[in-house]
């Protein structure tokens, strides 16, 4: 297998396209569909099944992508290691919603003004959706949440995933959001909507909620039940309706404007990491590191 195969494969996995992989790699679509070919024939197994013009990944082409990531990912790292005067190359970053909203931007855009020659690709997801991406080298590094209750010095981060390193980069204040008309809450007894809005499971934010509302006994653990949804918009109009109640970091609801028509209640603060791989540095890594320990 070369390199410049699986990344022909990857691209066509994602796409589920020749024609959108071609033009995402800029080939023509007959090398994209020979490349596939031979890789199938080499390997002596279909990787994809082609029905109504798409390309859908086999089970043996499900297994390939997981090495295929690995494979890649491991070239680009040792590609930037030779170059250790400069930044250059690509760098795959991971983010929870709320931190590329309230921490990436500034420090991002400090990052593209002094090294232009590194591009940088950000996925956003769950803290555990992140952690396993970092772990599988889909991505190099992710901001993530820790839900240790430690001071950061005493946190390992290693505890979300083993073979994790990472810096502390901020403590966030989480607050429970409701709708304002809701009677005043002090303590998680006083919730009387038991609908919690959040995002999926693997939110280190969501899991501090349940937890918290679970404080009311085993009436309010058997009768919470989640929507699941996939943006703090949606989260907050879900609570702006009455229909539900939701936690968010404080410097999040702070970029909201008017926020009269929500109560907010303390529930607990929690730590931010940037994570990566045991072992893993590129000058390109080590820079956009330094931006974001500025912030």
């Amino acid at each position: 297998m070369e390199l410049a195969e699986l990344e022909i494969f990857r691209a066509v996995a994602r796409e589920q396209s020749i024609t959108r992989a071609a033009k995402l790699l800029e080939r023509v679509q007959s090398n994209v569909t020979t490349r596939v070919k031979q890789l199938e024939e080499s390997l002596g197994v279909p990787l994809f099944q082609r029905t109504n013009k798409q390309m859908i990944l086999t089970p043996a082409g499900q297994r390939l992508l997981g090495y295929a990531d690995q494979l890649l990912a491991l070239a680009e790292e040792a590609r930037q290691s030779m170059r250790v005067d400069a930044p250059s190359g690509r760098l795959h970053v991971g983010s929870m919603e709320s931190t590329a909203a309230t921490l990436l931007p500034r420090p991002l855009g400090r990052f593209h003004a002094a090294w232009p020659d590194v591009e940088v690709d950000l996925a956003t997801g769950t803290s555990q959706a992140l952690v396993d991406a970092v772990l599988q080298r889909r991505i190099d590094c992710a901001i993530v949440a820790h839900p240790g209750t430690g001071a950061p010095r005493d946190i390992d981060v290693a505890d979300m995933g083993e073979g994790l390193e990472g810096v502390f980069l901020k403590t966030e204040e989480l607050v429970l959001v409701l709708p304002a008309t809701h009677p005043k809450v002090r303590r998680p007894e006083d919730v009387k909507l038991r609908q919690l809005a959040a995002f999926s499971r693997g939110c280190t934010y969501r899991r501090c909620a349940e937890d918290w509302l679970e404080q009311a006994g085993d009436d309010a653990r058997r009768n919470l039940s989640v929507i699941e949804l996939p943006s703090y918009h949606a989260i907050l109009a879900h609570v702006t309706a009455g229909s539900a109640v939701a936690i968010v970091p404080r410097s999040l609801l702070a970029m909201q404007g008017d926020t009269s028509e929500l109560q907010t209640v303390p529930v607990r603060k929690v730590h931010t990491y940037l994570i990566h791989r045991a072992g893993f540095s590129t000058s390109a890594y080590e820079a956009f590191q330094q931006e974001l320990r500025r912030s």
